[in-house]
């Protein structure tokens, strides 16, 4: 295997091998991006310290559903060492109308996950949290050649600076006593995994910002022992959308309690979108908690409003299939995300010593279904770069290519599903042109238009 170096981008030295020395590359983001590069960076020998600004050892679950694309099942295929499954296999594809009847379907196989349980695995295999997600797996062995590694939660970063060969990461921590405290660290490569609100990207492109996108998306989950058949028939082990102006929505099911995929114990997971005009008073009322806070962009379990849920739920009874209504009058904890774009024009700063990951670099719309295997796939190439197995032009034009283009489609079929009126057929290839395997799509060559710059 060649030499693990990292090439400066600006004037072509070389950075000596991170693998084999005793310094650690610092991630900031301890969600799944985070976990993503920390689990696939330890299992090829570099340390890593992960920088977690939430004040909990563990993050709280958040009740999503998760499609698990081909880039997540590889991961979790290459890296994942507690032997548990991770997703629930959706076999059809099933379209209602307005009255619950099945207008179409096609077989087309996709994996179902959740956030929690993916989120468990990981942490089993970056730092050994043992967690009854483990049920039917086993805790991860530990490898004499696997890199040290060091979660730290309670962390904000407050700056980033350059200093040559090294990036200073200025943070606040938490010690247990709540008192905050100021710290710092130094690394030969910050990876920034911390999501569409990224503090890392505001940093180095602060007039990049995110934008709403002029609608919602509200989600819950349902257990499926408390579903109607009528529900059941249409939800269990399938992918079932329902389109009409103004809202869509898309329900399937999902591992339950502590990652359960055994039938009758699973969730079902309802992704419902909505349109509600920027500064419009239903928007305010949605997104102010139910502690009278305004929130920016989330709502998250737990914290919806009263008052705003019964709006929601009346919505629901006039605008979707019976069936899908019914997922939205039993679950009990939904929460609300403002849907939002955001990209930044690279993925490499600092002559290469910050590099940008996931939904730091590019916020996906969630009609795309791959916002998490953005993230595998990111890391992955990551690691083939750092260990010499691609060039450094490679990687960036695999995660640039990508980003910009699965980026731009959900732009475009988020807005036609959302404010435009089609024929069933045109949303349905729409989702399917999702569907295509990665190694299998033809990115535009827009998409590749000044990566020698970067």
């Amino acid at each position: 295997m060649p030499s693990a170096e990292v090439t400066n981008g600006v004037n072509g030295a070389k950075q000596s091998s991170l693998k084999d020395s005793e310094e650690y590359i610092v991630i900031v983001g301890g969600s799944l991006g985070g976990l993503f590069a920390g689990v696939a960076l330890k299992s090829h020998g570099y340390n890593t310290t992960i920088l977690e600004r939430t004040p909990t050892f563990l993050l709280e679950n958040q009740g999503a559903g998760i499609v698990a694309g081909g880039d997540t099942i590889d991961f979790f295929d290459k890296y994942d060492r507690t032997g548990k499954p991770v997703a629930v296999p959706s076999y059809k594809r099933l379209y209602l109308d307005k009255k619950g009847d099945v207008i179409h379907e096609e077989v087309n196989r996709q994996n179902m996950t959740s956030w929690d349980l993916a989120y468990y695995l990981l942490r089993a295999n970056y730092d050994r949290v043992d967690s009854a997600y483990l049920q039917g797996g086993q805790l991860p062995e530990q490898r004499p050649t696997d890199g040290k590694t060091n979660y730290r939660y309670g962390c904000t970063v407050t700056d980033i600076i350059d200093q040559g060969d090294k990036v200073l990461i200025k943070f606040t921590h938490q010690d247990d006593s709540g008192t905050t405290i100021s710290n710092s660290l130094t690394t030969r490569l910050l990876i920034a995994a911390d999501g569409p609100s990224s503090t890392i990207r505001s940093f180095l492109e602060p007039q990049i910002k995110r934008t709403y996108a002029g609608y919602v998306v509200i989600r819950g989950t349902v257990p499926e022992t408390e579903a109607s058949e009528a529900s059941l028939s249409v939800f269990r082990e399938r992918f079932c959308f329902f389109h009409a102006p103004g809202t869509q929505n898309l329900t399937y099911t999902i591992a339950g309690e502590n990652g359960t995929t055994a039938p009758g114990t699973r969730l079902l997971n309802f992704v419902w979108y909505a349109n509600f005009p920027a500064e419009s008073p239903e928007l305010e009322r949605l997104l102010t908690d139910k502690d009278g806070r305004r929130r920016h962009i989330t709502i998250p379990p737990g914290k919806i409003a009263w008052e705003a849920w019964e709006m929601l739920k009346s919505k629901a009874e006039e605008m979707l299939p019976p069936q899908m209504a019914e997922m939205a009058q039993k679950t009990q904890t939904p929460f609300v995300q403002c849907i939002t774009d955001i990209i930044a024009p690279k993925n490499l700063y600092m002559d290469d010593k910050v590099v940008l990951v996931g939904d730091a670099l590019a916020g996906f719309r969630p009609h795309t279904v791959a916002s998490t295997s953005q993230a595998a796939f990111d890391v992955m190439s990551l690691v083939k770069w750092l260990d010499g197995d691609i060039e450094r032009g490679e990687f960036v034009e695999r995660v640039m290519v990508y980003a910009r283009d699965v980026q731009a489609k959900g732009v475009r079929i988020g807005n036609r599903s959302q404010f435009e009126e089609l024929d069933i057929q045109e949303y349905i290839e729409d989702r399917n042109m999702m569907s295509i395997p990665h190694k299998d799509i033809v990115f535009p060559a827009w998409t590749r238009e000044g990566l020698d710059e970067i």
